[in-house]
């Protein structure tokens, strides 16, 4: 892997940037690998558009923007549409089904849904989880860092609920196995 660029868009309150800096530990601590970390967000703390950025390398980042990016994770409508044009070619996007209707898309790029908010409501019972779901759905589909490695960041992460959020990790992990199944037997 030569330099990675993931982009993750949604709301203020969704647990965008704590995924962002989750993926980052996990790259860099975990998986020995350097990683740089970026967010933007409204002035609001919650519900107005939000938005974090990673890039995952082998050597180190010269430059810590994403231009490009090769994966693209959305947790809101708005999210997907201003971003989904900005992806690379051959670039994977992965949309929370319950929360983002996928509208068209550039040709080459792959959309894989996963239904994260009804999982973390309907399995878990905790919609608070929605963003652990969705990061075992990104591991699974990307292959960008190791399950191990993100297990570890996300129990640093939540300790106090550690178990919780691994269950939510491990079943987004299953989501990302059955979409990505669903996207072969489409082809």
């Amino acid at each position: 892997m030569a330099r990675t660029e993931i982009r993750l868009g949604g709301l203020g309150g969704q647990g965008i940037i704590k995924s962002a800096v989750i993926i980052g530990e996990a790259a860099t601590i975990h998986d020995g690998k350097e990683a740089v970390q970026t967010a933007s967000y409204g002035p609001e703390s919650r519900g107005s558009a939000c938005k974090a950025e990673v890039i995952i390398s082998d050597n180190p980042v010269d430059y810590p923007l994403v231009l490009t990016p090769h994966v693209m994770v959305a947790l809101s409508n708005d999210a997907f549409h201003k971003y989904k044009d900005d992806l690379s070619e051959g670039g994977i996007v992965i949309i929370d089904s319950d929360l983002v209707k996928a509208g068209k898309i550039k040709a080459g790029v792959q959309v894989y849904e996963v239904p994260a908010a009804t999982t973390a409501h309907q399995v878990l019972k905790n919609p608070l989880v929605t963003n652990v779901v969705m990061l075992g759905a990104f591991t699974a589909i990307s292959k960008v860092v190791s399950p191990e490695g993100m297990r570890k960041a996300i129990a640093n992460a939540f300790p106090k609920y550690k178990d919780l959020n691994l269950r939510a990790f491990d079943e987004g992990m299953q989501l990302g196995q059955e979409a990505m199944e669903k996207s072969t037997q489409k082809k």
